[in-house]
């Protein structure tokens, strides 16, 4: 099982990651994005895939042609999933890559 994050560091999160929304009934973040066209879509969906399948953490995500909506929680987080440590450093790498 994964630890999830603490009151302070959910907050601290919140703070770092203000582009994201905050869902509490199921303890994520999420982020709408928008790119130019469908193929810098899905080449930012590839770059987040590949580094998703190397962490062996995957996001939820949506997309229809230039928009792309990811959703980070932990399904093994604490008793019903939530935010971890895990779906921290994937935001980070996905804002890496904007």
């Amino acid at each position: 099982m994964v630890a999830q994050l603490t009151d302070d560091e959910r907050k601290a999160v919140l703070a770092e990651f203000s582009d994201w929304e905050y869902d509490p009934k199921r303890d994520a973040i999420s982020r709408k994005f928008a790119f130019a066209d469908f193929a810098e879509a899905f080449a930012f969906m590839t770059r987040v895939a590949i580094h998703a399948e190397k962490a062996d953490h995957h996001p939820e995500w949506f997309n229809v042609y230039n928009k792309v909506d990811i959703t980070l929680t932990t399904h093994d987080a604490g008793q019903n999933g939530g935010l971890s440590q895990r779906d921290v450093d994937l935001a980070r790498q996905i804002e890496s890559y904007l």
